[in-house]
């Protein structure tokens, strides 16, 4: 049973997104180049709770669009701050940089339905922001988009979107 404070703290933001997902990928082909070409692909993903509550992860398998290619987000929740970090990993780089250390994460919450996740990041050598943003979500389905910014958040290139369905 959860206290009325662990019912709004955030710690269980991301139950929704427990199970099992077939998910349609639409996603730009080139990030911030004035680019308007996408591509559509299907991706499945598993999603568990970590232990303790502490957080959940996922696998995101597109075998359509990448043989052989799989990613997974880690999102951990910091009940100090009560902020989501949430880490995107793959077979490629592991999600760390040249040192071996994990790549930041993007940080936020939730708000009346909505979560908005941000980080400062870097695309071809350059400086951008990055927001993930979570919406529409219903027991059955949900939105998941990430946009990028070269000017510091003034304006956002939406570049990928996810609609996920619950499956069996």
């Amino acid at each position: 049973m959860q206290t009325p404070e662990q019912n709004r703290d955030g710690r269980h933001d991301f139950d929704f997104l427990l199970g099992r997902w077939r998910v349609e990928n639409c996603r730009l082909r080139h990030r911030l180049q004035d680019n308007h070409e996408w591509e559509n692909f299907e991706a499945t993903q598993h999603n568990q709770a970590l232990p303790g509550g502490i957080g959940n992860y996922d696998d995101f398998i597109a075998a359509s669009w990448r043989p052989g290619f799989t990613g997974m987000s880690l999102r951990l929740f910091n009940p100090h701050a009560r902020l989501w970090s949430i880490y995107w990993l793959d077979n490629l780089s592991g999600g760390l940089n040249a040192s071996g250390q994990l790549l930041p994460p993007v940080l936020g919450k939730f708000e009346n339905g909505i979560g908005i996740f941000e980080a400062d990041d870097e695309l071809d050598g350059r400086a951008i922001r990055v927001r993930y943003t979570w919406s529409d979500i219903k027991p059955d389905s949900a939105c998941w988009e990430q946009a990028m910014s070269a000017d510091g958040g003034q304006s956002w290139e939406m570049n990928w979107r996810m609609r996920f369905r619950r499956t069996a």
